[in-house]
């Protein structure tokens, strides 16, 4: 198998792109569906080996070029599931492996038992398929307090190192409080509620395994994961009348739903479901939000790849008419009046786009990585029904969405390697922004 990077220039190879992006036995990795594909942005296809001449032939045939980025995507799947120990639950479960949901339920059991009078964990709903949606509630050691943060984390499935950065910050946020100020701050201002595996049921599926090896004289337990089920996206809701399996979590929120930007075929990696909050886990979401808004006032969902730090809106380009101007405003003294802009204030616009710019100038700095940031649909592209969106429409007015690494050379097959460089980009922003609000609010 492997990943090529792709690039149209015409519209006409645009169009063959996306007729072969749908076909061929594969899997886009970037853009997330073929309606996205657009001239002269890099396209990245994963395709089947029994398919690569083929497609590879069809490439040549229109003039369309193309590189390698990878060739070695078993190699990396069996990286990313490897644990260097004959018990799935020893060792690190931060930055060292992946965790499949069976352990991150356990270490969410196992830290809430070390952590008694800091975490609680909360059942907020079960997936399609009966799979227990928990949250941990965070607090400091002090008194109750009126405001609260939200992070969810493995929307998509085949983004694996979303749940684990949720586990890394969880771990972080517990062992430096009370050592490193900013986090102690953040816990002693705010409940935090962390959801790990927003879909637990696409998550365990794309850890489905072909078969198993106990290898006893290495002392190394091999989970062969199908690459079948590796890059799988959605839920796996099944519906009546339905084609395909599952629905796109992050188009399946109330807002803007199913417009450009999502589909109604059920076969479509940006499947919006039959109606608004049609998923139970999304469901979940939503009610327990909703009874929340008065106290949650920092949103985050996680998400990879391509390196991005986006906010609203991502249905709409219109907040987007001033958003050049806004890039060059000295944020002491910017606008005085309110202006709306696609539902966003130029007020509130300029202030997100400020906590983003400064998250990824300091990830630039202590990490020297590139960041870009701005509203989502002009960032990316549009992208309804998705839940930052959904998030801000209740009132939660700073919410935003983070895209974690790479930017393609590895993509969703994030080595194992990588895991800590990555979460700590993001710890920087979250920090970042998440200190930020707390003098607003």
């Amino acid at each position: 198998d492997q990943v090529l990077s792709i690039r149209a220039v015409t519209e006409e190879q645009v169009n063959v792109l996306q007729n072969i992006s749908s076909h061929n036995q594969t899997v886009l990795f970037k853009p997330d569906s073929p309606s996205h594909i657009t001239a002269k942005t890099d396209v990245h296809l994963y395709i089947n080996s029994g398919s690569v001449k083929h497609v590879t032939d069809l490439l040549d045939k229109h003039k369309i070029s193309y590189s390698v980025l990878m060739d070695n995507t078993e190699e990396l799947i069996e990286q990313q599931t490897r644990n260097e120990t004959t018990d799935p639950r020893s060792g690190s479960v931060t930055s060292e492996r992946y965790l499949s949901l069976e352990d991150i339920y356990y270490w969410m059991n196992k830290t809430s038992q070390e952590y008694p009078e800091m975490v609680k964990i909360i059942l907020i709903g079960s997936s399609f398929e009966k799979r227990p949606l928990y949250v941990l509630k965070l607090s400091g050691r002090r008194p109750e307090v009126d405001k609260a943060m939200w992070m969810d984390c493995g929307i998509h499935a085949r983004e694996w190192i979303s749940p684990a950065f949720c586990v890394f910050f969880v771990k972080y946020a517990l062992t430096y409080y009370n050592q490193v100020s900013d986090i102690t701050s953040m816990m002693n201002k705010m409940d935090i509620y962390v959801l790990p595996v927003l879909n637990p049921d696409g998550y365990k599926y794309s850890w489905m395994s072909k078969e198993i090896h106990f290898l006893h004289y290495f002392s190394i337990t091999r989970l062969i994961v199908s690459k079948q089920t590796r890059m799988w996206r959605k839920n796996r809701s099944v519906r009546e009348n339905e084609d395909c399996v599952g629905v796109d979590l992050n188009r399946n929120f109330d807002a803007s739903w199913c417009t450009a930007g999502a589909s109604s075929y059920s076969c479509s990696e940006i499947y919006c479901g039959q109606f608004p909050e049609s998923e139970p886990e999304v469901t979940a979401v939503a009610k327990f939000l909703r009874s929340h808004k008065d106290t949650v006032k920092l949103y985050f969902s996680i998400h990879s790849y391509s390196q991005k730090l986006l906010f609203p809106y991502s249905y709409t380009f219109e907040q987007a008419h001033n958003h050049a101007e806004l890039d060059y405003l000295h944020f002491n003294s910017i606008i005085s009046q309110e202006n709306f802009i696609g539902g966003l204030t130029s007020d509130q616009c300029a202030i997100s786009l400020e906590l983003a710019k400064e998250a990824s100038q300091k990830i630039r700095r202590f990490y020297g990585k590139q960041y870009r940031y701005g509203p989502g649909a002009e960032t990316i592209y549009l992208a309804p029904g998705g839940s930052d969106d959904w998030a801000y429409n209740q009132g939660i007015q700073y919410s935003f969405t983070f895209e974690l690494q790479d930017q393609g050379k590895y993509g969703f097959l994030l080595p194992p390697s990588l895991i800590s460089s990555a979460c700590n980009e993001a710890l920087l922003a979250v920090k970042s922004i998440a200190a930020r609000v707390l003098q607003r609010i």
